[in-house]
């Protein structure tokens, strides 16, 4: 270690070029990480990060909100299965929305997804201003602060297209967004209201709901889906891929940043490579005078580790800065869990890349490196 701080500190521009490379690449991937989580939260955070374990669906319905139509009813024998801790129903629907104040001619319309659920459930979300919904509000929602950019504030009256009744803003809630729309939380009957005005449009099914999502630990699946006619139970992972535009989007930064990491590999190894040839000579000097293969191995492992490490981080703290400068509008989302495992990747590819110097080390002829003979 002390001689690997020694050269660091000797040829410091040699280094300082190899770890801006890795300083570019890692910031590279942190950047693309959390846009790519960014884009997923747009088109899934509600059912993502959801409090719940498994969602009911209506029976070949593909798992798709839009398409599943049940009957709150069935949550008590959802409760009566073994496992199952705790229910909650839940209905969507896709609306545009203007201030109630203003002409509606003039007024702008905003698209929104309405949730119905009831108050005081898990899916429920915390308010990060105002409060919460309460069956004494009929008329009070809770909806994403991305509507804050759209003028809207609490207090303020909703008009939905197609729906006579005004909504009042009560409260606002952070990353709530369903298929890329933000979310309005409103009580299930105001829910119902909007999305089966029609006659028929419930399809005869009594206090209608797109899907109950369930909080259960040990539950057995096909149990469940046999034991009560007419639904296909999930997984919430398996709701959320099914999220039309979700497994491409994901797929697609996945594959993104997994081909970047693959490159940076190679092109990490070829540089400490290329380092490696040109120190040939002081290689075979340490070996002459009895130094190890192992000690210079260490040697060499112990560099590419703190330059390493020290470019990561830097990259992270590059990736903060540009988040903080980033439009209001893009969706970013960096998650420390994600930075944590590709910092742990990008380190891990950066020593495993050295390799390729390590055997080149083992194999260096002292009186050969000595004598510059090839």
């Amino acid at each position: 270690m002390f001689l690997a701080l020694k050269e660091l500190k000797h040829s410091k521009g040699k280094f300082m070029m190899i770890g801006l490379i890795i300083v570019f690449i890692s910031w590279l991937v942190f950047v693309l990480s959390g846009l790519g989580t960014g884009l997923s939260d747009l088109a899934a955070s509600t059912l993502k990060y959801a409090e719940a374990d498994y969602v009911i669906f209506e029976e070949d319905t593909d798992f798709s909100l839009s398409k599943s139509i049940l009957s709150e009813d069935l949550e008590k024998k959802v409760l009566e299965q073994k496992g199952v801790e705790a229910v909650a129903s839940m209905g969507t629907v896709s609306a545009s929305i203007r201030s109630a104040d203003g002409n509606e001619e003039n007024a702008t319309k905003t698209d929104v997804l309405v949730a119905g659920i009831q108050p005081g459930s898990f899916m429920e979300p915390e308010v990060s201003s105002g409060k919460n919904l309460t069956s004494s509000s009929l008329n009070g929602v809770i909806v994403d602060e991305s509507l804050k950019e759209d003028g809207f504030s609490i207090g303020d009256e909703l008009a939905i297209n197609g729906y006579t009744e005004k909504l009042e803003i009560i409260g606002f809630v952070q990353n709530e967004t369903l298929n890329h729309q933000p979310v309005i939380f409103a009580q299930m009957d105001k829910f119902r209201a909007i999305k089966y005005a029609a006659p028929g449009s419930d399809n005869g099914i009594e206090n209608p709901v797109n899907g109950i999502l369930v909080q259960a630990t040990d539950i057995d699946l096909d149990a469940v889906n046999e034991e009560i006619d007419g639904i296909e139970m999930g997984t919430k992972d398996e709701a959320v891929k099914s999220i039309p535009g979700y497994a491409a989007e994901n797929g697609t930064i996945m594959m993104m940043l997994w081909f970047l990491i693959i490159i940076s590999a190679f092109i990490i190894g070829v540089f400490f490579y290329v380092l490696t040839n040109q120190k040939t000579q002081q290689f075979g000097v340490l070996k002459a005078i009895g130094g190890s293969n192992v000690f210079v191995m260490k040697t060499v492992i112990s560099q590419v580790f703190i330059l390493s490490t020290v470019s990561i981080l830097t990259g992270i703290g590059l990736t903060y800065l540009t988040a903080a400068v980033l439009p209001e509008g893009m969706p970013f989302n960096l998650r420390i869990p994600m930075v944590i495992i590709y910092s742990i990747v990008l380190l891990a590819i950066s020593v495993l890349s050295s390799l390729f110097s390590v055997i080149k080390i083992s194999k260096i002829d002292p009186l050969t490196a000595l004598g510059r003979v090839e």
